[in-house]
């Protein structure tokens, strides 16, 4: 019973920690002008949200999410009114949780292929839609719907209103985000793995 207290106890803390890091990395965005407006920026902070749901279990990436977000807030605040930390935590969870569930029952390299490539489909899909009928709306409220769209239509020509903004410059941001994310967990995890599991 100790050693299970003692077990639980080390997971909680080491959620914590990997919250704290995805938080810093988070600090480093950088918007991908050539496909998305530069009010979308992305991060690698899923990276480690990702290896932590693998070594820890699914339920543990909204934990760190979440984390991630509070102390984003606690650090930088927000000049998107939440919508931005919301975006995050939101389409975060969706990659993150649906990759950590699958490896869960398939912990090989497949398996990893699989989880990652399955939770970057997700996230796109989620993002898009979570940005359609969410996301952008509340956004209106500082910025017009016209203008979010002619910011899509100045990088993308074929943008023509805002489901063919999300569609042609939402669905690939997010996409590429999934990629680069999945492609750094699956490089670092082994070599991190005897850290992150306790």
């Amino acid at each position: 019973m100790a050693l299970k207290k003692d077990i639980n106890i080390k997971r909680l803390v080491l959620i914590a920690v990997l919250g704290a890091i995805s938080a810093v990395i988070m600090m480093f965005e950088f918007p991908l002008v050539f496909i998305a407006p530069n009010f979308y920026k992305l991060d690698l902070s899923e990276t480690v949200v990702l290896m932590g749901g693998f070594a820890i279990g699914p339920w543990a990436t909204v934990v760190i999410e979440l984390i991630k977000i509070l102390l984003n807030l606690l650090i930088n605040g927000t000049t998107t009114g939440f919508v931005g930390e919301f975006a995050n935590f939101a389409v975060g969870v969706a990659f993150t949780f649906t990759a950590a569930l699958i490896y869960k029952y398939k912990k090989n390299i497949g398996g990893a292929i699989l989880s990652l490539s399955v939770g970057t489909a997700v996230l796109g899909v989620a993002g898009a839609f979570l940005n359609y009928y969410v996301m952008i709306p509340f956004y209106t409220r500082f910025m017009p719907i016209d203008a979010i769209v002619a910011a899509g239509r100045s990088i993308i020509p074929a943008v023509d209103g805002l489901w063919g903004f999300v569609w042609l410059c939402v669905f690939p941001f997010n996409l590429l985000k999934g990629i680069f994310c999945s492609v750094l967990c699956f490089l670092l995890y082994k070599r991190l793995s005897k850290i992150l599991h306790i």
